[in-house]
């Protein structure tokens, strides 16, 4: 049930949904709340079930299939927004992608195809739903994705990711030089570790969790609707002045030694 209207009207593109634990779902549920009308999108068929009832449940405007890898696919997800709404105010981008041998070996050792499969899905596919977004954007609006710790300081076992999520916030700050005067914020969200799916592709994950808890000045590891608050303030009209950010939500971790 909607409780306040920060958001009130404001029509989001939500994409990297995968299950209620996602980072996605906890942005796109503290959006709703605030007021905000929603597009979902589910990666295909087999994603469908988990994440078609999370957007009923939402009370998502449009829900369609979008693999961020097929052209096709992120021209008919724009098509339907244009047809039903014709604007866009903010985008959510959460989705990472790394192939699980090159994901679990040394950074030095990564494949060619396993890196620039990473550097694909993590990073280029938001300057591609950027690229859909900004024409719908007339009035200005929100650019948001999710970045983590491991893109400024070795994290053990992150490997790949590391250099994957830099390039990803060095795409923030240029997209948000560019588009400012368009009146377009680009921010990134930098949440602490948290048990989502594609947590539980890194090794050893729950010492991960429990460094985290131990270092950061809260000792109090960050939850979804922590994160989800965060986010609906960087698409609501508060933060009209706020753009090229990584914005840390992790107990102060990032501060510490």
């Amino acid at each position: 049930m909607t409780t306040d209207s920060r958001l009130n009207g404001k029509k989001g593109l939500i994409v990297g949904i995968a299950n209620r634990d996602s980072i996605a779902f906890g942005c796109a549920r503290a959006f709703q709340t605030a007021g905000a009308r929603l597009a979902i999108t589910y990666l295909n068929e087999k994603a469908a079930p988990h994440v078609v009832p999370l957007a009923q449940e939402l009370g998502a405007e449009i829900v369609l299939p979008l693999d961020l890898r097929d052209a096709h696919t992120l021209a008919q997800v724009f098509a339907e927004i244009s047809r039903v709404w014709g604007e866009l105010d903010f985008l959510l981008h959460s989705v990472a992608f790394a192939p699980k041998d090159d994901l679990h070996r040394p950074l030095w050792q990564a494949s060619r195809e396993g890196f620039l499969t990473a550097m694909d899905t993590s990073c280029h596919s938001f300057l591609r739903l950027a690229g859909c977004a900004v024409p719908l954007m007339g009035g200005g609006g929100s650019l948001i994705t999710v970045s983590y710790l491991g893109a400024e300081r070795v994290v053990p076992h992150y490997n790949l990711m590391g250099p994957v999520k830099a390039a990803l916030e060095a795409v923030v700050r240029y997209a948000a030089a560019e588009l400012g005067p368009r009146g377009i914020r680009v921010n990134a969200l930098s949440p602490g570790p948290i048990p989502t799916r594609a947590a539980g592709g890194l090794e050893d994950f729950d010492a991960l969790l429990a460094e985290a808890r131990e270092k950061a000045p809260t000792h109090h590891t960050v939850t979804l609707d922590e994160i989800g608050a965060y986010a609906s303030f960087l698409v609501g009209d508060g933060a009209t002045n706020v753009t090229g950010g990584i914005h840390y939500i992790d107990g102060g971790q990032h501060i510490m030694a």
